[in-house]
């Protein structure tokens, strides 16, 4: 039985729906952050698969459509990389992102050797580090059939079960990191609790987005992101003569932060970043969901021995650099402190735990204004950019 594209994106809308259901009737999910779209995959592919076996049938979807939405969330992504953002905030900002991007080399040579000792491929220990630690379960999926095309069989089904053990983690540990740092060091709140954490989290797009939907915003928004999709298209086709072997959205990301950075000077497009966050959000959700739904589990078996060290070696050496390393050098106070259970958060799970972290800490210990701006500009835009990077030199010297 075979099932077009539109009707694809209904069931997996019906599949979010769910997961939305679930966050509302349990806590736990929304306790450890787990992300909607991998609940509505995993749901719907058990959904499916026991469907085939009840019915005897066989299930077939046309999974066009998930190219396409991986690069438009990309896109977005590119879009968030503004240089003027960067320096706006500060120096600490640039130190932080700095020691990021350090740690996230050291987070995937543990992995690759890890592997090694365990007898594995070095693609395995990429795959199981950067790609689906600090890129979580939309960078895995959509690296997989690089690494797939390099040697690594099974890599969508690993990044993802690594991903998601990152994230428990992430939830788990996390916080403890900031309560150890602040009561080891009888460190307070320069602001005490007369401020909500809340104010200082990013804008939500979905409150801007109900003012601008039947705007020229819309129309604008989708035309750049089109635009920037095919230039993007272009630059990919451009780096394959070359004999780089490159996801394809990488020219996508190039393109946007081009243009991004391009109207942060001149001023020419005025593009609603908060517009194309939203568009970049449902592209990922309904993309993670698909390829959820088309990864063959069965390549997993075998596997999760080495997977669960790999996974206990990242979370401890990530601990040990945001108590030992980050904290002292971010300031060795409170807000530093607060950052380095961020750090814990975004660097083994998503940028959602680092909030969910930060916000459990602040609650109980009080405000403070520069983690919730530091934290986020460099855990949900910039090292993502950098790990992009990263990630492909390391498969196109390992394949």
């Amino acid at each position: 039985m075979k099932f077009s594209s539109v009707e694809l994106f209904a069931f997996c809308a019906l599949a979010l729906f769910f997961a939305e259901w679930l966050e509302l009737k349990f806590s736990w999910v929304k306790k450890y952050c787990l992300p909607k779209p991998v609940l509505a995959g995993l749901g719907l592919a058990v959904l499916v698969f026991s469907a085939e076996k009840i019915t005897g049938l066989n299930l077939e979807f046309d999974f066009s459509p998930q190219t396409p939405l991986m690069i438009a969330f990309f896109a977005t992504l590119g879009f968030a990389a503004s240089w003027k953002q960067l320096k706006a905030g500060g120096r600490a900002v640039i130190h932080f992102l700095i020691l990021c991007i350090g740690l996230l080399l050291i987070q995937n040579l543990v992995g690759i050797g890890v592997a090694l000792a365990l007898g594995e491929s070095p693609l395995f220990g990429v795959m199981v580090s950067s790609v689906s630690l600090v890129g979580g379960p939309g960078t895995s999926l959509a690296f997989a059939p690089l690494f797939e095309e390099s040697g690594l069989a099974g890599a969508a089904s690993i990044g993802l079960a690594s991903a998601m053990g990152g994230i428990f983690l992430a939830g788990l540990w996390g916080g403890p990191v900031s309560a150890f740092l602040i009561r080891r060091n009888q460190l307070k709140s320069g602001e005490g609790f007369k401020s909500q954490v809340q104010a200082f989290e990013p804008e939500n797009p979905w409150i801007r987005f109900t003012e601008i939907a039947f705007s020229w915003n819309l129309f604008k928004s989708l035309g750049i992101l089109f635009l920037v999709m095919m230039v993007g298209g272009w630059i990919s086709q451009g780096f394959i003569v070359l004999g780089v072997t490159l996801p394809g959205y990488i020219g996508a990301m190039i393109a946007a932060s081009f243009v991004r950075n391009l109207d942060d000077y001149k001023g020419i497009v005025k593009i609603d970043i908060n517009f194309l966050e939203v568009l970049g959000s449902l592209a990922l959700s309904f993309f993670i969901v698909m390829s959820l739904l088309a990864i063959d589990w069965s390549k997993l078996a075998g596997l999760a021995g080495p997977l669960v060290v790999s996974l206990f070696l990242q979370a401890v050496v990530i601990m040990f650099i945001s108590v030992f390393v980050i904290f002292p050098l971010m300031g060795k106070d409170y807000d530093s402190a607060v950052m380095a259970g961020g750090t814990v958060g975004f660097m083994l799970g998503t940028t959602a735990n680092a909030m969910a972290n930060m916000q459990a800490v602040t609650k109980q210990f009080g405000v403070t204004r520069r983690a919730f701006l530091v934290v986020p500009l460099v855990g949900a835009c910039f090292i993502d950019f950098v790990n992009a990077a990263v990630i492909s030199i390391l498969v196109n010297y390992l394949k």
